[in-house]
């Protein structure tokens, strides 16, 4: 079972965590047009990371490390999930079962569906396991956003 097409790079930007710093990263992207379609902030004190997906990683990456942030890639996998009450219980429960630790998620909430964004401690299994239960993987990551046609509003 191929499992590469589903594997989504995430870029993680790591800041000091103060005012102004996620507005210059956005602008920075703005200025090259890359399109981020979904985020999460953490923080630890002084500092943060910032996770996202655009819709051009590399450009992203060179970007933003060019001015000086900590940036890294990040393997995720994106699962489409029913967008009511047991949906997410259902790709939990799934992962769980097979033994498959949940790092870190966000969501996506649409009309159309709902999208999880994972970091598993492996990307591989979790996508066969996914997969052979009959779940949904995100394969593009506009195609993943069709509520606003693939953009961020």
């Amino acid at each position: 079972m191929d499992t590469e097409e589903f594997v989504i790079k995430q870029i993680s930007v790591f800041s000091e965590n103060k005012p102004g710093r996620l507005a210059a990263m956005a602008k920075a992207l703005e200025e090259e047009q890359v399109n981020i379609l979904a985020f999460s902030i953490a923080e630890a004190g002084e500092f943060g990371v910032v996770r996202a997906l655009v819709d051009q990683p590399e450009k992203a990456y060179r970007k933003l490390a060019g001015m000086g942030f900590v940036v890294s890639f990040t393997e995720v996998v994106g699962v489409r999930m029913r967008d009511e009450p047991g949906g997410l219980y259902e790709v939990a429960r799934i992962l769980g079962d097979a033994k498959i630790n949940i790092e870190y998620s966000y969501a996506y909430s649409g009309k159309e569906m709902a999208v999880l964004i994972l970091r598993v401690d492996n990307t591989r299994e979790a996508i066969k396991q996914i997969r052979a239960h009959g779940g949904e993987l995100v394969k593009s990551l506009p195609a993943a956003f069709p509520a606003s046609g693939g953009r961020a509003r």
